[in-house]
């Protein structure tokens, strides 16, 4: 099988190949781009909307996210043929606290080096994941030297007195541990890293006290009881008085979270101070259909007021973003109505490598996301079922490709019509076989299930939950538009106007350095029931007319 993976199997002909060649002129010129010190990346709003500048101009980050261990020097050459395969155009990839601070105040930049030379030769970006005092909660990164330190280096006491395997975000000690060694990775990105390979840092991973809804230490104990911190009434505007009679049942978990984040915009501010880089968080999630388990922080899109903490505590934090393990449709769109605000970036950093994960990269881009990224897409053998599935190979990576192939070589467009707020996306629910989207004076329909050729009174819904299309508005009457394994046909809005749609002109083409290619037109059996999309990935310019 060739590196096209989808490609190479179906044998597309000029069209494939021409989304091919795209890509790697689109690659060639973002490497070029990266050779001299341009625009430093950073994450903008207007009007309630976000976009990630990369190189000065809107980017749209087709991301991978590595296995926790794959980012050693040896390892990756697993891992950049999975990122050629998958045609990402960025590479989510853990910095190791305990490798670059083998002893106190010595640092180690080899894997970095290696990560920065790997992604140029590879003509992608980096995003750094710094895997310091927290990683999916617990201290297992962190250098031997704080490990044997338990008494300088305290961790999290639970209700019974007993030491959790998590770090107390009330040690000074590792505060100012951590601190200096990320203050050190950004000294060294801002001199190593003159061409922005890297474009967002992530600070911390996942951060939790499992088993333990906050810390039952003597000092954090002490804080508890008082009265909440002035900075934090105001912040919240709620009443001052203690944290239980602001918040009743959900004051550990408030108290907690304040404790962590106000750690964290520490962490941060000092990395920024160094080098300023955009620099995000990820949050666990609970189930957000269900109120929050008993025992760990409650940091799902449910709990709206967890968000509103960070968003207050931690100014130096970008984004505050998603970790999405649930395949179910009607919980991933819960959690991006969540996270996508107007005082918060939609960014989708880490998600399901199963099959079903595949299509809610379209979602991710309806909620108008800066980046969409699955885990664990590498060829190291490891694979993390039940989140995932059960094993990583060419077949998998294939499924995840059609995405990127379909969007990598016109991301800057689709990231700048997402930023004007002129993209529509959405995918597949199985309880649910037709969507409208509406754009003014035109309805585009989203049908899932129904053959390429004919007509029929009700959508069926796809055997498998895979459909996915993105309709993005041009002009008046014109749209882009593409799909996975779905139908899409427009209507006027007014249907008591007893007007009736026209296609005018279906273009099927593709972006080249920017400028849209035209390949074909589409008419007859190609138009007369819709707009049909298969597993092929094909672009439509469309023009409309009402009669």
């Amino acid at each position: 099988m060739n590196k096209y993976g989808f490609l190479g199997r179906v044998c597309l002909g000029a069209a494939a190949a021409l989304f091919v060649s795209a890509g790697l002129a689109h690659g060639m010129a973002r490497l070029a781009a990266q050779a001299g010190a341009g625009p430093m990346p950073k994450v903008v709003q207007k009007d309630g909307r976000w976009e990630l500048m990369v190189d000065g101009a809107p980017y749209l980050m087709l991301g991978v996210q590595v296995n926790n261990s794959s980012a050693w020097p040896d390892v990756l050459p697993q891992v950049w043929p999975a990122v050629d395969r998958l045609h990402a155009n960025t590479v989510e990839a853990p910095v190791y606290w305990e490798q670059m601070e083998p002893a106190q105040g010595k640092f180690d930049f080899s894997a970095v080096e290696a990560l920065l030379a790997g992604a140029r030769e590879h003509k992608v970006h980096l995003v750094l994941l710094w895997f310091g005092t927290w990683k999916n909660g617990n201290p297992h990164y962190v250098p031997e030297w704080v490990k044997r330190d338990p008494v300088k280096y305290s961790r999290v006491v639970d209700a019974k007195g007993e030491p959790r395997d998590t770090l107390s975000p009330f040690a000074g000690a590792t505060l100012e541990a951590d601190k200096a060694a990320f203050r050190a990775l950004m000294r060294h990105l801002k001199t190593a890293d003159a061409r922005h390979t890297v474009i967002l840092v992530q600070v911390e991973n996942e951060i939790n006290a499992y088993g333990s809804p906050r810390d039952y230490s003597a000092e954090a104990t002490k804080a508890f009881e008082g009265q909440m911190p002035a900075e934090f009434v105001a912040a919240m505007k709620v009443q001052a008085g203690t944290w239980t009679e602001a918040f009743g049942a959900e004051a550990e978990n408030t108290f907690q979270t304040w404790s962590i984040a106000r750690y964290v915009e520490q962490v941060a501010k000092a990395g920024k101070a160094e080098y300023g880089l955009p620099i995000y968080l990820n949050h666990s999630l609970s189930d957000p259909l269900a109120a929050p388990r008993e025992g760990r922080l409650a940091w799902d899109a449910m709990t709206s007021h967890v968000l509103d903490i960070w968003k207050a505590a931690a100014p130096s934090i970008d984004v505050v973003a998603p970790d999405i393990y649930m395949s179910d449709a009607v919980k991933y769109t819960r959690v991006l109505d969540g996270y996508g605000r107007k005082d918060n970036a939609m960014f989708v950093p880490e998600t399901g490598n199963a099959a079903a994960y595949a299509r809610y990269f379209f979602a991710a881009l309806g909620h108008g996301a800066i980046g969409w990224s699955p885990f664990g897409l590498d060829l190291t053998g490891y694979a993390n079922a039940p989140l995932g599935a059960p094993v990583v190979d060419e077949k998998l990576i294939d499924l995840f490709a059609l995405n990127y192939e379909l969007m990598g070589p016109m991301q800057r467009e689709i990231a700048r019509l997402n930023f004007e707020g002129k993209v529509k996306a959405v995918a597949e629910d199985p309880a649910v076989h037709q969507q409208t989207l509406e754009f003014g004076p035109w309805t585009a329909t989203v049908a899932y299930g129904l053959r390429v050729f004919g007509r029929a009174a009700n959508a069926p819904g796809n055997a498998e939950p895979v459909g996915r299309a993105l309709v993005a508005q041009l002009g008046p009457d014109e749209f882009l538009v593409t799909g996975v394994s779905a139908r899409v046909d427009f209507k006027p809005t007014d249907a008591a106007s007893g007007k009736h749609r026209e296609f005018v002109r279906v273009e099927e083409g593709i972006y080249v350095d920017g400028r849209w290619k035209f390949l074909r037109l589409w008419n007859g059996d190609q138009t007369d029931y819709g707009l049909n999309f298969t597993m092929q990935p094909q672009v439509l310019r469309v023009s409309l007319m009402t009669y």
